[in-house]
Parts: C-alpha cells; sequence; structure tokens
C-alpha cells in the first residue's frame, strides 16, 4: 500500500517478489483507492448548481516549498502576471476553517502536484479545490489523465497555456466574465465530491477485494518498482 508518488518512494527495486497485491492511487492497482472521486448526486438537475459567491482571485497552499519543484518554478512565472496568495510554511496562515475554509473566498485555486506522475491527483484537487468550491488549476499528470476521474470542464490544466503569462490572461478574463467562469460549475448539476477516508476506507476496500477473490487471484509482483514508476 502506497499513496506516495514515485519521486517520494526510494528503495521500491528492493521489495521485488514480497508483496502479492497492490494498493494505491493508480487506477491498475490490484486495490483502487483514489484520494477522491466524483459520485452521482442524489438529486439532480439546475436547482443544484449555486455558484459561490467569492471576494478574491487565487489561492495556493504549499507546505513543502522546493525550489526545484516544476510547481514552484511555474509559480515564480505565474505571480509576474497575477497575485497569488500564498498559506502555508512560506506564506500566510490558514483561517480557523483550515484550507477549505481559507480556499473557499477564492475563485481559483492552484492543485499544484509536488511531482508529475500517472494518476497521481492528491487532495489538492478534490479536497483544497472542490470541496472549498473553486475552480481547481492543475499541474501534475497531462490533461488527458484528469479527465478518466472529473469532467473535462471542471478544471483549468496549465499545459492548455503556452505560458503563465497566457494563464494569467484566461484566468482574469474569466474574473470578469461570470457566466464564463460559471460553467465551470456545470459539473456539479449532477456530481458529489467524495473525499477517501484515510484509513478505514482502504481496509474495506481490501476485504471486499479479498472476499471478491476469493482463492483465484493468487500473484506475485515480480517487479514493484517497474510497474509503480511507470
Amino acid at each position: 500500500m502506497n499513496f506516495e508518488s514515485p519521486s517520494n518512494s526510494p528503495g521500491l527495486r528492493g521489495w521485488g517478489g514480497l508483496f502479492n497485491w497492490t494498493m494505491s492511487y493508480r487506477l491498475d492497482s490490484d486495490v483502487f483507492v483514489p484520494y477522491g472521486a466524483l459520485r452521482a448526486a442524489r438529486a439532480q438537475g439546475p436547482g443544484r448548481l449555486v455558484p459561490p459567491r467569492k471576494t478574491k482571485l487565487v489561492a495556493w497552499v504549499i507546505s513543502h516549498w522546493n525550489e526545484e519543484h516544476a510547481r514552484v518554478r511555474y509559480y515564480r512565472q505565474l505571480q509576474k502576471y497575477l497575485p497569488v496568495d500564498v498559506y502555508g510554511a512560506q506564506g500566510l496562515a490558514l483561517k480557523e476553517g483550515g484550507v477549505v475554509g481559507t480556499v473557499s473566498e477564492y475563485k481559483f485555486y492552484l492543485a499544484f502536484e509536488n511531482s508529475q506522475h500517472t494518476d497521481y491527483i492528491t487532495e489538492k484537487l478534490w479536497r483544497n479545490a472542490f470541496e472549498a468550491g473553486a475552480v481547481p488549476v492543475v499541474l501534475g499528470p497531462r490533461r488527458a489523465n484528469y479527465e478518466l476521474f472529473v469532467p473535462p470542464d471542471s478544471f483549468i490544466h496549465v499545459d492548455d497555456f503556452s505560458s503563465p503569462r497566457k494563464l494569467a490572461v484566461y484566468l482574469k478574463f474569466l474574473d470578469r466574465n461570470p457566466q464564463s467562469y460559471r460553467r465551470y460549475f456545470a459539473w456539479r448539476e449532477k456530481y458529489d465530491v467524495h473525499i477517501a477516508s484515510f484509513w478505514d476506507e482502504h481496509y474495506c476496500r481490501v476485504c471486499e477485494a479479498l472476499q471478491a477473490a476469493g482463492d483465484h487471484q493468487v500473484k506475485t509482483v515480480q517487479n514493484l518498482a517497474s510497474w509503480f514508476e511507470s
């Protein structure tokens, strides 16, 4: 079981031939448990869609600051063209409501992952942005990977723009055009956000998988590193 990215999982090459099953955020894990998911809403329709009122523009919460990370390098360029309120170890203190309460005042949230890998989409998207009612601006795996899990019009990907300057121009455009901004909330007419509950949900998933498999899925993961790092 591992929910860190390959960049933060050293030593995997020493674990070949030991484990039978894998459980992680990877879609091709034996037991797939993502950080979050969208689930069909019990009551659907336009009446569910009430775009939140926002008074601020862009927020970012970061606890581990590393100038070599792609997310910090991108932020350094973006801030030249757009004001970003940074919270965490290198910035402002979170309000009493924590991350969700703080970000809920903002139109956009920088859901920048600490490293870019297949299916590595963490609470930065699910909790920090979606649960807080902010439109996520994502930096992580490619857009097509995000679209396996969320609608294409629910987020803004940095790869959609040739430069941070052009992204800044687009966010300013959305800030001035409420109708265009509200389109990023259309998916909420059909879906609710589910945040994974660590760790009881994971235990239940393993039990369900074992009961479903019985004695029919006996295997050993011979090269754990090559799979997880792919």
